[in-house]
């Protein structure tokens, strides 16, 4: 049995459960890659992460890195608290949001 879950929800949306954290960060990133491939657009939900560290954030801005550099968005959703913590202490909680270009693109009702 696997300390993580990566599931796709369809339609560029995906969940993450279960650890996040230096064991676990690599075989992440490993599968999340043919996963995410195929997609513009991505959105993350983090909400079931119930164990995270530093490697967490890690692998969150290599994503980041990687929809920049490929021309993709990603969005993160329930960013676990812990995670918060360690960008803002180490100052790159402006970063974690570099990769929701989309937002800028949200038209304003009428």
């Amino acid at each position: 049995m696997s300390d993580f879950d990566l599931k796709n929800l369809g339609e560029g949306t995906f969940s993450l459960s279960g650890k996040m954290t230096f064991q676990t960060a690599g075989q992440i990133l490993r599968v999340s890659e043919n996963m995410f491939e195929e997609h513009t657009r991505i959105e993350l939900d983090l909400n079931g992460v119930t164990d995270t560290d530093s490697a967490g954030l890690a692998l969150m801005l290599e994503w980041i890195t990687w929809a920049n550099h490929t021309v993709r968005e990603i969005r993160f959703v329930g960013t676990p608290a812990k995670i918060d913590a360690i960008a803002k202490t180490t100052e790159v909680d402006d970063l974690l949001r570099r990769g929701e270009r989309w937002a800028g693109f949200i038209e304003a009702p009428n």
